[in-house]
């Protein structure tokens, strides 16, 4: 982040630049900025705000969906469909968070699915949209669309705010990640997210 220097007394003292959109502080993205996120594979995490159980909950070792859960579900399994360079070949849905292996194909070809206005200050906004990697694009679209089902059918929901990915760099990381998700559900009480409802 880029800073300024406020006194000249210590040159390493300084305070922010005016790095900033609609008046907020940018948080930096805490993506691996070696990596373009336009090709691999990926172990995702995405949580709901305050881990508040939304998506239902696990009852003698099965995880019952609610309404939101199901359309999360849904949405999931459909995300080939919009996203033609995305596969989701292993996930689970847990009270709180989901996890996903997602395989995004390096060669298809790149869509950005939306465009904000590049008068004034949404300049800066479409900037950052025509360079995100399919991968946030991917996931992107999926909150954006189990947001609006929860506004349309006015249920209360929220995300958290990004997501954490996880660069899987080969088979062995594959398979330890894909036992992870498998027993997800039956080692929910000594998962590091679990809360009790």
């Amino acid at each position: 982040m880029p800073w300024r220097v406020s006194t000249g007394q210590n040159p390493k003292r300084t305070t922010m630049s005016d790095d900033r959109f609609q008046n907020k502080y940018r948080i930096e993205s805490a993506r691996a900025w070696w990596h373009d996120y336009d090709g691999g594979s990926y172990f995702i995490t995405i949580c709901t705000k305050h881990r508040d159980h939304f998506f239902g909950e696990i009852v003698d070792g099965k995880m019952i969906l609610s309404d939101i859960g199901d359309y999360t579900q849904q949405c999931v399994e459909q995300i080939p469909l919009h996203n033609p360079y995305a596969e989701i070949p292993l996930y689970t849905i847990m009270p709180n968070h989901l996890h996903l292996i997602v395989l995004i194909n390096g060669s298809a070809g790149r869509d950005v699915p939306w465009r904000v206005s590049t008068t004034g200050k949404n300049k800066m906004m479409q900037n950052i949209a025509n360079k995100q990697g399919r991968l946030a694009t991917t996931i992107g679209g999926f909150k954006q669309s189990v947001t609006r089902f929860s506004n349309e059918k006015q249920i209360p929901f929220s995300w958290q705010p990004r997501f954490h990915d996880h660069i899987i760099r080969d088979n062995s990381e594959m398979k330890r990640i894909a036992s992870y998700i498998e027993n997800n559900v039956a080692n929910w009480k000594d998962d590091e997210f679990y809360t009790p409802r």
